[in-house]
């Protein structure tokens, strides 16, 4: 579908899946950034970024469960 899109709008299969690579690194980014904000170190929030339920470690943090036991709780 993407590829015949592509063909379409005069454009690439490539360009395609780089928009969608974009939009991916974009998702990432919010979730270290909302992991951060809850008091997860950098590190541990790029790390786990793409392997945690975010609302889950909110509503854990928010309750007063710590930010990084909340993480170990969401993986």
């Amino acid at each position: 579908m993407l590829a015949e899109q592509a063909r379409l709008e005069g454009g690439s299969v490539q360009a395609c899946h780089e928009a969608v690579n974009d939009g991916e690194g974009l998702v990432r980014q919010w979730r270290v950034t909302r992991l951060t904000r809850l008091g997860i170190p950098g590190p541990s929030a790029q790390a786990e970024a793409d392997g945690v339920g975010w609302h889950q470690i909110t509503r854990l943090a928010r309750r007063g469960c710590a930010p990084a036991l909340a993480m170990r709780i969401a993986r």
